[in-house]
């Protein structure tokens, strides 16, 4: 037996119907005013899972009256793509619009990125792009400039617990026996993650568990717990691991353990969170505390030995003492002042006096002649310059 899945069902198939993202769909907001004008540019819809990207890409689709073609990175190739084309343009002397809807276009490649460039340019297509990821960082340039970016956020419990709501009377239909109060319709809507598809579908989950139609908290418990949304490839990757290092470095150990955990529960590679509280240890805190660099060392080789899941406490372990640790980035500050000397005075020679001369030939040049050997001096003090004639006097540790 087959059927519809809720979510589809439900689907709201204008922008009346469309309850969310109003700083893009309200009264006055850019997609409100392109389909007021039957003109609607390609476009880049950016946002979490479940938050409205496909079904907006539908709305704009059935109110342009136009050819809606949806592809998936999975399924499809560059073939298929091509042959979209050729129907794109056929329509294009008719003066019929054609959309692409491209879900997942960060895991597309770039020479499936190229083929559209051409035909994007001319307006043969009206390309929309979803992703969950940061555009900069996976759409070709040249196809970026081409399109408008637009930020989805991610729903709220009340924003879903709403639709949900909203929509009971029409899920009724298909379910006349059910019954569900507004307490199930909250829980639901706060396991979704925020993601309205995910709550319907856990709403869905718990009809078909339901015995004689009597949905429990324990039903909808059992159909559907909370997901922790993280992409270790993408750019909550590196938001995450720079709150981390920003928590560390302002002793806040409480906010850097809990997103250890949500690195660990997404899936992330322990080693390297420990790469990275090691290089922490370096960067912000020696000379500080000299221990705080050899925990971090030993941590990673403990997470090492002992991997998930037990590793996770030598990495809360060291987080919390890397917190607590004073802080010093005198190592860090040397970094970026020795490169920008190297970048901007290339290649200096070695002073004549800091050479060694192995060889007869080296000597009569005068290699090593001035050099004075700090052990020949009281306290091993020497009073001799060590930079090139260009950086004399140069100090980075201050």
């Amino acid at each position: 037996m087959t059927f519809e899945p809720l979510s589809s069902y439900v689907r709201p198939q204008s922008l009346d119907d469309f309850v969310w993202q109003s700083h893009l769909v309200g009264p006055g907001k850019p997609l409100s005013i392109f389909l007021q004008s039957d003109k609607v540019p390609s476009m880049i819809f950016r946002g979490p899972p479940g938050c409205g990207k496909t079904t907006i890409a539908h709305i704009i689709s059935q109110t342009l009256q136009a050819d809606f073609f949806r592809l998936s990175w999975v399924t499809s190739k560059k073939e298929d793509l091509l042959k979209l084309v050729d129907q794109a343009k056929i329509n294009f002397q008719y003066g019929k619009s054609t959309i692409i809807f491209l879900d997942e276009i960060h895991r597309w490649n770039k020479a499936q990125q190229d083929t559209l460039l051409p035909y994007v340019e001319k307006g043969t297509v009206i390309l929309i792009w979803a992703t969950t990821e940061n555009p900069s960082f996976t759409v070709n340039n040249a196809l970026l400039s081409r399109c408008r970016v637009f930020v989805f956020e991610k729903l709220s419990d009340e924003e879903i617990f709403d639709f949900i709501k909203k929509q009971f009377p029409l899920i009724l239909k298909i379910h006349p026996k059910i019954s569900l109060t507004d307490e199930h319709i909250l829980l639901i809507s706060k396991l979704g993650n925020w993601d309205l598809r995910n709550s319907l579908n856990i709403l869905e989950s718990a009809i078909f568990l339901a015995k004689d139609w009597i949905i429990t908290d324990q039903i909808i418990l059992q159909a559907g717990q909370k997901t922790v949304y993280y992409d270790r490839d993408g750019e909550e990757h590196y938001n995450i691991i720079s709150a981390i290092h920003k928590s560390l470095r302002d002793s806040d150990a409480d906010a850097a353990c809990y997103r250890v955990q949500r690195m660990l529960m997404g899936g992330e590679d322990p080693l390297y969170l420990a790469r990275r509280l090691l290089r922490f240890a370096s960067e912000d805190i020696w000379p500080a505390d000299n221990n705080a660099l050899l925990l971090a060392n030993q941590v990673y080789d403990a997470v090492a030995k002992i991997w998930m899941p037990e590793c996770d406490v030598f990495l809360f372990q060291l987080a919390i003492y890397l917190a607590k640790a004073k802080k010093n980035n005198v190592a860090y500050r040397t970094a970026i002042a020795t490169r920008e000397d190297v970048e901007k005075y290339g290649n200096l020679p070695v002073p004549l006096h800091l050479r060694n001369a192995p060889t007869k030939l080296m000597k009569d040049l005068k290699y090593g002649k001035w050099y004075k050997y700090a052990h020949d001096y009281p306290d091993t003090k020497v009073d001799q310059e060590h930079f090139p004639s260009e950086l004399k006097g140069r100090t980075y540790l201050k």
